[in-house]
């Protein structure tokens, strides 16, 4: 697998500096749609140059935002375009919310058959609208969202019913619950095995639960800090994705931090019988 994450810097001469010193064959895209093309082509040589795969490109924006819903989906089209022009397969967004509360917020709304209904016609018009020939666009399984399971995102791939619409894997945004935390790996496993053939960009990172509290409190967090079993998780994702597949670490705040959880995953890999 293609191990690695995000870079973040000030120009492209430090940026450059990070990415060599990170030890990353995968990385997130460290530019947008609104990046200056010179720039683009810049950042993309340097990647080009050190054999490292720019994996996928963010949207992050709700497309069903009461005031910048519009703008926001004209955003993941455009997106989603530059994806499909640079040949990066994997363009992620979450599927979004009718919640006045976030762009990413919980709300009971998320699970209803119109906020479904809507989601798959807000994908079409974002593929349609692209029409792209290389990238994918996908969907980061969130806790409180869909796709929030294996059989969730089946479905909705058959609703779409859009080829350019595949699967961006989080298997830690869904373990949303002390039966699937209590069995991680056996449902990481069903997880890459429903899904395995359409995955385009995994996250990884670890989970934890609080056993002091009575109520499931489940905390995402970086690998070797929580309670998963990365000796069985690189095996089952070895097992099902191709073998230049990319996998990224995220939601660490420093570039060490990066580091150090790249350096923990390694002896898991290591370990595992798994090459990075």
């Amino acid at each position: 697998m293609r191990l690695g994450g995000t870079v973040c810097c000030g120009s492209p001469a430090e940026w450059e500096t990070k990415l060599v010193e990170s030890g990353f064959r995968a990385i997130t895209a460290p530019f947008t749609c609104e990046t200056p093309a010179e720039e683009i082509g810049r950042l993309c040589g340097i990647a080009e140059k050190h054999g490292v795969f720019i994996a996928e490109v963010g949207v992050w924006r709700n497309p069903f935002d009461r005031s910048e819903g519009a703008a926001n989906l004209d955003y993941a089209v455009r997106q989603l375009r530059l994806a499909d022009e640079l040949g990066i397969p994997c363009c992620v967004n979450v599927a979004g919310t009718d919640s006045p509360a976030g762009w990413d917020a919980a709300d009971r709304s998320n699970f209803s058959e119109e906020m479904y209904r809507r989601l798959v016609a807000s994908i079409r018009a974002i593929i349609d609208g692209a029409k792209p020939k290389i990238a994918f666009y996908c969907l980061e399984p969130m806790p409180w969202m869909i796709p929030d399971s294996p059989d969730v995102y089946l479905q909705l791939m058959k609703d779409v019913d859009r080829e350019q619409f595949a699967v961006h894997m989080d298997f830690v945004n869904m373990i949303n619950c002390p039966r699937r935390f209590l069995d991680a790996e056996g449902f990481i496993e069903e997880c890459f095995a429903k899904l395995g053939p359409y995955i385009k960009s995994t996250h990884l990172k670890d989970s934890r639960m609080d056993p002091m509290e009575l109520t499931t409190v489940l905390h995402e967090c970086s690998p070797g800090e929580g309670n998963l079993d990365f000796v069985r998780v690189l095996q089952i994702i070895d097992r099902y994705l191709p073998a230049d597949a990319p996998v990224l670490l995220e939601h660490m705040s420093t570039f060490e931090e990066y580091r150090r959880a790249y350096d923990y995953m390694a002896i898991k890999a290591a370990e595992a019988g798994v090459a990075i």
